[in-house]
């Protein structure tokens, strides 16, 4: 029924114009991965530390989360489960890894789900929010890479996970004291997922001229990403309570100063260190490692360097 239904869509979208398509891939960047790690990033940085700290929390566990549920379904992409399926323009490049379930979908319902169930904002932003949430879910199907049964689980396990989230910093913020079991816990089980991801059989089918249809090893890619990423936060996160200590209680020119300069480090690690670190390690753990320089660099280095730096001010 999903490929039915998707196929149903992509012969609306080829008859009903480029308006709609236009829209939903606008739709779909709100849901990539790194329009969400800076919008995280400047929350963290320049809005309110604490709804950062939830934001980054969250989508750490959702990407681990996803990371385990894709590697557990092998679920393949539906241009590959059925060749009717045509996805839209260049929508294949960001849809990476098993099918199930839509990473797009859990980013979205970190960020954006993570305002949506705020109830210290306003009523109309939250809406707003849970439209957004909505719409990238769509996008995905839309678009041709995703199925319903991805989409619907995505929002699910995202909403539950921010939900938990919430619960996981009451209880932190009652018993401080507790913090690094909390980071123990949390890289034990990235770290079994990552062993999990790469021990594991991976199903192994092939078409006509004897090809295989889908690496299973670069499937797990996604995987390992989610582990560095959630292990970088956990590390941070506990080193930033016990050495920083920062505040988003400045003025708007200190924001704009943390902003600038902020998201230039954030592009100079991502766009020439990540690759560097990859091309020089390589496999899996090069693929953690970097992915761990990423938000170690957000959650503790560049907070300890604006610290340091204002403090001289």
């Amino acid at each position: 029924m999903d490929i039915d239904i998707l196929l149903a869509l992509q012969q609306f979208r080829e008859g009903a114009g480029s308006f709609l398509t236009e829209f939903f891939a606008k739709m779909t960047f709100f849901g990539e991965l790194p329009t969400a790690i800076v919008i995280m990033a400047v929350v963290y940085w320049c809005v309110s530390k604490e709804f950062g700290t939830y934001l980054l929390m969250g989508w750490s566990g959702n990407r681990l989360v996803n990371g385990f549920l894709k590697v557990t379904a092998c679920a393949y992409r539906p241009w590959i489960r059925d060749a009717r399926i045509v996805p839209y323009g260049n929508a294949m490049t960001t849809a990476t890894g098993y099918s199930f379930p839509s990473g797009h979908t859990m980013n979205g319902s970190t960020v954006y789900g993570g305002c949506a169930v705020r109830k210290d904002l306003s009523k109309g932003f939250r809406i707003v929010m849970g439209l957004l949430i909505v719409l990238i879910g769509l996008s995905r199907c839309w678009l041709g890479v995703h199925t319903p049964q991805d989409i619907l689980v995505g929002w699910v396990c995202g909403i539950l996970m921010m939900w938990l989230t919430a619960k996981l910093m009451r209880w932190i913020d009652a018993h401080p004291e507790k913090d690094l079991l909390v980071v123990c816990i949390g890289i034990v089980l990235a770290a079994v997922i990552a062993v999990y991801a790469a021990v594991k059989p991976y199903p192994a089918d092939y078409n006509a001229e004897g090809k295989i249809l889908v690496d299973g090893a670069k499937m797990a890619n996604d995987t390992f990403k989610g582990v560095g990423w959630c292990i970088a936060f956990l590390v941070g996160w506990i080193l930033e309570r016990r050495f920083v200590g920062f505040s988003t209680d400045i003025s708007s020119q200190k924001k704009l100063m943390r902003l600038g300069s902020g998201l230039l480090g954030y592009y100079a690690v991502s766009l020439i260190l990540v690759p560097l670190v990859k091309n020089w390690i390589g496999g899996p753990a090069g693929t953690l490692i970097s992915c761990f320089l990423q938000i170690f660099y957000i959650a503790f280095l560049f907070p300890w360097i604006f610290k340091h730096f204002e403090k001289e001010k």
